[in-house]
């Protein structure tokens, strides 16, 4: 597979004279966030070749993927071209998937683009590094429960959050023109995982699915006729974060007409619905699994390199590489000082990129997107960036006025 996917190599002069070559793998919050910075810095100067290599087309900040499903959130608005990007930041974009990494010749290896109807875009190839930062992320971790794939969908990308709002909105034309009574089941979604995918999904569910009911579908009572179940394995919803924000969210949830289920192990999604695992059966019409992270397939067998123990074992969760030291340990330090970023601050793409959200007769919002459940969390990043400020502000005075302030 390495000689299929060889890069063209040149060595010699050429070699010795071009410039620090830095591959990041995976456009997300981090990998995009990267490369931008780097081509602002380095690859506007001609100081290093940054290539972010990612197999989408553009980028959605993965946290507003819920938004999308729930269709109150327009995608076309609010995604980035990888390639605009790349040209307004000096760093190269190139479309393909990662599927290994050769460590002896530096190179990451690239499978072929191919279109819906078998067309060859890109052919397999590979991209030689001096430096290399993987951000690939994480897949859904579905543990090998029967059913997931076939019944269930997943919000790992737009395309998965799109086709899930076009079986929502298909779901209540269905109930607005069918003449028989809702079979049980029916306009009744399971969301299953309540971290803050889950919860949040839930909640602009609950508003977005009225907002489309009001635009004439007169047949449908919402309070009536859809019903949202969030299910969660744990004892509480969002194990992740402080118990009192769980206990303020699950208090949200049930008041808007959430059901919500603690320490429910989902046994098996079923066509119509969700079977737990003490037997219980949640009629639903569409199910959303939001539980669980894994590593990439191709992360786990790269040679070489080191991973956790959860994500060593099968279905285990997001690995982590401490051993891809790609280049050598004086070409390690000449980078490091090249590049001076002492902090980088992964809170999502904020700054370099405003995500904004405009809706029909509504007024577009910038900044951090207001979360309904996470104002608390969302206070406080920005007192974070209050005192960061204040703190730049502070030193500022004190040099033009040539005294400590």
């Amino acid at each position: 597979m390495a000689d299929a996917v060889r890069s063209r190599n040149t060595g010699g002069a050429d070699e010795a004279a071009r410039p620090h070559r830095i591959v990041i793998v995976g456009g997300g919050a981090g990998g995009l966030e990267l490369a931008t910075r780097l081509g602002d810095k380095l690859g506007r100067r001609g100081k290093a070749e940054i290539t972010l290599i990612e197999k989408a087309r553009a980028h959605l900040w993965k946290p507003l993927l819920h938004e999308i499903a729930a269709g109150s959130m327009d995608l076309g608005h609010h995604e980035l071209d990888y390639l605009a990007q790349a040209h307004w930041h000096h760093f190269r974009y190139r479309t393909g998937e990662m599927i290994g990494l050769d460590r002896g010749q530096r190179e990451v290896l690239v499978g072929p683009v191919i279109e819906e109807n078998g067309t060859e875009v890109t052919p397999a190839r590979g991209y030689p590094y001096d430096t290399l930062v993987l951000a690939v992320g994480s897949l859904t971790n579905d543990f090998g429960t029967p059913g997931v794939a076939e019944h269930a969908i997943a919000l790992e990308t737009p395309e998965q959050a799109a086709r899930f709002h076009g079986r929502l909105v298909n779901a209540c034309l269905r109930a607005q023109n069918q003449n028989a009574p809702l079979r049980p089941g029916q306009l009744q979604v399971a969301i299953i995982g309540a971290g803050a995918t889950g919860v949040e999904l839930a909640a602009e569910l609950h508003k977005s699915t009225r907002d489309l009911v009001a635009f004439g579908l007169d047949r449908i009572d919402p309070d009536r006729d859809i019903t949202l179940h969030l299910i969660e394995a744990a004892g509480r919803i969002l194990p992740a974060l402080p118990s009192r924000i769980a206990t303020a969210a699950t208090e949200l949830l049930t008041g808007l007409g959430v059901k919500v289920y603690t320490s429910a192990r989902v046994a098996a999604v079923v066509p119509n619905g969700v079977k737990l695992a003490d037997g219980r059966i949640i009629d639903a019409e569409l199910v959303v699994w939001a539980a669980g992270v894994k590593a990439p397939a191709f992360r786990l067998s790269l040679a070489g390199t080191q991973h956790n123990r959860a994500a060593a074992r099968p279905g285990g969760a997001s690995a982590v590489d401490t051993s891809v030291e790609t280049a050598a340990a004086k070409t390690r330090r000449t980078a490091a000082r090249a590049l001076a970023l002492s902090r980088l601050r992964f809170i999502g793409i904020v700054r370099p990129i405003q995500h904004r959200r405009q809706l029909d007769g509504q007024v577009g919002r910038s900044g951090f997107v207001r979360r309904r459940l996470f104002c608390a969390v969302d206070v406080c990043v920005a007192l974070q960036n209050a005192r960061i400020r204040a703190a730049r502000l502070h030193q500022s005075c004190a040099r033009h006025r040539g005294a400590p302030h």
